[in-house]
């Protein structure tokens, strides 16, 4: 199916299924259309994700260099002064310190889109766990704990190969996967 008639892109059916399913409590116009950014008035959005394509673009860094050399070029001209000095040292502050927060952005952005993508693997794959959904959410000793359980089941996973066995197969973690707090649990 063509990227374009995914259901987020039609909001009008979505709309549909929403009603269908009582999610729209008999609202219409559910569902908008995503927009890549959140909303049209997210301007932060828009500028951090444009720099953050330009600055790792080849020409950016010609750039760079360029204001480099031509820095450079003008040491002998202002004497290596004080203040020849003083521009190159503002200007790159100013620009490190912009590009901190751009970058973060963007890492947290990226690093959210990846999350997502993984939780949708976890929910739509049967046999899995889909408790490990907000898995980032746990402690660092929780996620100790788990980690080790998913060591040991690697561990055996060789061992059976090893043996001439298959390492396939969904083994069950043996530990209970901790309830985040604040969240209810439904007695099976």
């Amino acid at each position: 199916m063509p990227y374009e008639e995914t259901l987020l892109f039609q909001p009008k059916r979505l709309a549909e299924l929403a009603q269908v399913s009582g999610l729209n409590n008999g609202k219409k116009n559910l569902c908008k259309p995503l927009d890549r950014c959140g909303n049209t008035s997210n301007y932060f959005c828009r500028f951090a994700r444009w720099s953050a394509r330009a600055s790792g673009r080849p020409f950016t860094f010609g750039l760079a260099i360029f204001v480099i050399v031509v820095w450079a070029v003008t040491g002998p001209i202002f004497g290596f002064s004080d203040t020849w000095q003083l521009v190159i040292n503002t200007g790159t502050t100013i620009v490190t310190f912009l590009m901190v927060f751009l970058i973060q952005n963007a890492q947290n952005r990226d690093s959210q889109a990846i999350q997502l993508k993984l939780n949708e693997l976890l929910r739509s794959v049967k046999g899995a766990h889909t408790a490990l959904l907000d898995i980032e959410e746990l402690s660092e000793g929780e996620l100790d704990v788990l980690k080790r359980e998913y060591e040991d089941l690697a561990s055996s996973a060789r061992k059976a190969l090893r043996n001439g066995q298959t390492d396939e197969g969904c083994p069950q973690v043996r530990v209970n996967i901790p309830v985040p707090a604040g969240t209810t649990t439904k007695e099976p």
